[in-house]
């Protein structure tokens, strides 16, 4: 059975534009939702869509409706649009054990608003990272993509973040205890890791996890 061409429509466009969902398809589309789930009962992209999302996002009206040919067709220069690209990089994070990868290749670009960037951080020092391991679930699963926000580095209770600590990068939940921080994993069947001011010493803060999305397989 062939996939719903909505449901295709959503799972192309998540890396180009963020959007992941039916609400935020509507939300960027100007519709309520219960358009989207006409348009999914009918199996049809309006052209009306087609027309809204080539305006806001520059993708290319083909690519939108069949998945052939190029993402983009006459964007605007980044510097004249509204929405900034944040690259993803081969790197992994860690979430368990296990080894991880540092390749700092771009392997793809995600679209988001200047001005949602701008309420998060500095933009231009913004990644994104795919997580390997299970330790942050059911938050964050394996294979998830999450953007941090590398100019987040304070430390706020309860927020999630990338830590340098020894030879891996582990994205982890933390929290402060008198004269500790504690790296705290969603999945309990993990232990949370200790750490005094001599160990605070080794440690780095790579970013604040600001964002992240599921690609279903």
């Amino acid at each position: 059975m062939s996939e719903n061409k909505v449901d295709a429509l959503i799972r192309r466009i998540v890396g180009a534009t963020g959007i992941d969902s039916q609400n935020d398809l509507a939300k960027a589309l100007g519709i309520n939702r219960s358009g989207i789930t006409h348009a999914r009962n009918n199996n049809k992209i309006p052209d009306k869509w087609i027309l809204k999302l080539y305006k806001a996002f520059g993708l290319n009206p083909e690519w939108i409706e069949t998945g052939i040919g190029s993402v983009f067709l006459g964007f605007k220069k980044e510097s004249d649009s509204e929405f900034k690209y944040v690259p993803k990089v081969k790197a992994t994070l860690s979430a368990g054990g296990g080894s991880f990868s540092t390749d700092s290749e771009v392997i793809d670009n995600l679209c988001f608003k200047k001005e949602w960037l701008a309420r998060k951080g500095s933009a231009n020092s913004m990644v994104a990272m795919e997580v390997f391991g299970h330790s942050m679930e059911p938050e964050i699963k394996d294979g998830d993509t999450v953007q941090l926000a590398q100019s987040q580095v304070n430390v706020f209770a309860g927020a999630v973040y990338a830590v340098g600590l020894e030879d891996t990068i582990l994205v982890k939940r933390l929290e402060k205890h008198p004269n500790k921080v504690v790296l705290c994993s969603d999945n309990h069947d993990y232990a949370p890791i200790f750490l005094d001011a001599t160990d605070m010493e080794n440690v780095r803060i790579i970013g604040k996890v600001i964002w992240s999305c599921r690609e279903y397989r």
